[in-house]
């Protein structure tokens, strides 16, 4: 079995690292692992790996080396689980590796979770494992570049909905071409429609931005001036820009209502969110949103919810957003440099093969 290494604090150096296939023990089951989507989400993982701990769901057993989980598809090809099957297929929360042992906990017929040492006291939400019987299932590769980033985007939506929007009228979105924020412009056009939905993009994604239609205003980095300073605004920031959000907290002097952080897309742009005008910037975490919704709603009715609207955006998605296959080792490290190097159109969605 092999895996794609990166070195924690310098993310361009990787190596495709080999390792002895493990024995399982009772209970455990060996996966395979497919296919999984390649999307800058995953680069904010690693980049934010240590503080979140994303680094400890796939140890490598050295420090400074470590695997980027991705969101994809795989095959149980060993079982010593009297419950799972070999052949059976499962969704989830995977290492950019060949093969991924696990623990099966809380198996029921729809999923289970990995109960494995070292994952207990991580984030639930990541922990999960959809049974898929053994057929590929429709839209998968949608599936696995979208569902866990619409998740968040939905998420947020919630969020500022149950907040009353914190008395905004807009809703101000930078990398409005990140699949997160697409999301988002999406929940809230079907679910806020009554919010103006604002993007931020570059010069060289605004034709593309402007063709999703989900925005009522679209415009670039450098013209930011232009937008009506007055309108009582919230900002959630996927890019992780410093001065760019500093100009936002300073051209929405007095109207800005509330300011999230989600994501970090532009890695080697990052700056201090301290002392800036307005309301102080909050960092919103997905996973602990997502526990907390659960446990009000339940989650049969959170995952309909959830569903529901990706249902929608996936159709209207593939309007605008091409996929594009992948396969070989030579090809998935080319892809995850690119990706850090945010050399990525937004208008290609990555599908890595690994058999």
């Amino acid at each position: 079995m092999h895996s794609l290494w990166v070195k924690k604090d310098e993310l361009a150096q990787s190596k495709w690292q080999d390792s002895e296939t493990p024995s399982l023990a009772d209970g455990q089951i060996l996966l395979e692992i497919e296919k999984y989507a390649l999307t800058a989400n995953n680069i904010t993982y690693a980049t934010v790996g240590d503080g979140f701990g994303y680094w400890n769901f796939f140890p490598t057993g050295e420090d400074q080396w470590g695997i980027v989980p991705v969101w994809g598809f795989a095959r149980v090809v060993a079982s010593h689980n009297g419950d799972i099957a070999v052949g059976e297929r499962v969704y989830g929360y995977l290492p950019m590796a060949s093969h991924l042992l696990v623990t099966p906990a809380n198996v029921t017929d729809g999923a289970f979770v990995d109960g494995a040492a070292h994952r207990q006291g991580l984030a639930i939400i990541y922990n999960q494992y959809q049974r898929l019987g053994t057929d590929e299932t429709p839209l998968e590769a949608e599936r696995a570049i979208f569902q866990p980033l619409f998740t968040t985007s939905f998420l947020i939506e919630h969020f500022m909905r149950s907040n009353d929007w914190f008395g905004a009228q807009a809703l101000l979105m930078t990398s409005a071409s990140s699949k997160t924020a697409l999301g988002l412009a999406m929940v809230a056009k079907s679910r806020s429609p009554e919010i103006r939905r604002i993007g931020l993009t570059s010069a060289a994604n605004k034709a593309f931005v402007e063709s999703s239609g989900l925005y009522d205003a679209v415009l670039t980095y450098d013209n930011l001036a232009a937008a009506d300073a007055a309108t009582p605004t919230v900002s959630v920031d996927f890019a992780g820009n410093g001065p760019l959000l500093g100009a936002i907290h300073s051209h929405w002097a007095n109207a800005l209502k509330f300011s999230s952080l989600v994501g970090v897309t532009h890695i080697s742009e990052r700056g201090s969110a301290d002392d800036l005008p307005g309301p102080k910037p909050e960092l919103f975490f997905a996973p602990t949103a997502a526990e907390t919704l659960i446990k009000q709603v339940g989650a049969v009715t959170f995952r309909a919810q959830v569903d529901e609207q990706f249902a929608a955006f996936v159709a209207s998605a593939s309007d605008y957003l091409t996929i594009e296959d992948m396969q070989g080792g030579e090809a998935l490290q080319s892809a995850y440099l690119a990706m850090l190097a945010n050399e990525v159109a937004p208008s290609r969605g990555l599908i890595c093969h690994m058999t």
